[in-house]
C-alpha cells in the first residue's frame, strides 16, 4: 500500500508497507526501495495485456528492468539479450518484467524492431508507463539525470516479495547481464547455505563460510572441509557443487 504525505510543505516522502504491522520505509520521493522491503504490488497494462505484479511473480524470483524509452539503441541490445536468457532466468525459477515509459502500442511495434534487429522474440512482459506510475513508485526517475525517462534500474526481487538486491545504472550505460545472472546465483545459493561469496565469484567457485558460524558446526555443514586463513576468513567448496 503506497501512501504520500507531505511534510513541512516541503519533503514529500513515501510510505509503503513492509510487512511488519505498523511499520514502514520513508526516505525521499526518487529513492526509498531499500534491500530487504516489500515492494509495492502494482496492475498496470503490457505488451501482454494488464498484468499485476504479485500475481504474475507468484512464488518465483522476479528480475524487474526499467529502460528510458522505446526505440532507443541501448535498450533495444538489453532486451534483445534479455530475451536470448530466458532460459537462464527459468532454471533460476526467476520470472522477468520490463517498463517504459511509453504506450503498449509503442511497445509492440519497437518489438518488432528488437525481434528483427536482435534476432530473437520477446518473450516476457513490458510494462507500459506512460501515467509514470510504477516509475514513481519504484524511484526510477532520478531528477538530476533525467526529469522524465528512468534510468537503467534492476530489482531482484524474492519470492516473498523483497528487495535482494538493486543496480542502478544512467542511459548511457548498457547491463551486463553475465553479471545479472552472477548476482542471482549468489542471492539464491547464500539463501540455503550459510555461506558468503567473495570479490568476481561466479558459479561453481570457493565460498566464505559467514563469520557467525563456528568451527565446529562448519565441521558439520561442509562435508568437503574448509581452509581456515583468519578466524573470519574461512574457505570452503561451493556447498552444492
Amino acid at each position: 500500500m503506497l501512501r504520500i504525505q507531505q511534510i513541512n510543505k516541503s519533503n514529500l516522502i513515501r510510505s509503503f508497507c513492509t510487512g511488519a504491522p505498523s511499520k514502514s520505509s520513508f526516505s525521499p520521493v526518487g529513492n526509498f526501495l531499500r534491500i530487504g522491503d516489500v515492494v509495492p504490488d502494482f496492475s498496470q497494462d503490457s505488451s501482454v495485456g494488464q498484468i499485476n505484479l504479485y500475481k504474475t511473480l507468484g512464488d518465483s524470483w522476479g528480475l524487474f528492468v526499467s529502460h528510458p524509452k522505446d526505440f532507443t539503441p541501448i535498450c533495444t541490445t538489453e532486451l534483445g539479450r534479455l530475451a536470448k536468457l530466458k532460459p537462464e532466468f527459468e532454471k533460476r525459477n526467476c520470472k522477468i518484467l520490463a517498463l517504459s515509459v511509453d504506450s503498449v502500442k509503442d511497445h509492440l511495434e519497437w518489438m518488432k524492431d528488437i525481434e528483427e534487429t536482435q534476432k530473437v522474440k520477446i518473450n516476457y512482459p513490458i510494462i507500459a508507463d506512460q501515467d509514470r506510475k510504477v516509475a514513481d513508485l519504484y524511484g526510477m526517475i532520478h531528477p538530476n539525470a533525467d526529469n522524465t525517462f528512468t534510468v537503467r534500474s534492476v530489482f531482484f526481487i524474492s519470492p516473498d516479495k523483497r528487495l535482494r538486491a538493486q543496480i542502478t545504472l544512467p542511459a548511457s550505460t548498457g547491463r551486463n547481464f553475465d553479471e545479472i545472472i552472477r548476482i542471482l546465483d549468489s542471492l539464491q545459493l547464500t539463501d540455503k547455505y550459510k555461506v558468503a561469496t567473495p570479490a568476481d565469484w561466479v558459479d561453481g567457485d570457493d565460498c566464505i563460510i559467514v563469520p557467525t558460524v563456528s568451527d565446529e558446526d562448519a565441521k558439520k555443514l561442509f562435508p568437503k572441509g574448509f581452509k581456515k586463513i583468519k578466524s573470519y576468513l574461512r574457505v570452503t567448496p561451493q556447498p552444492n557443487k
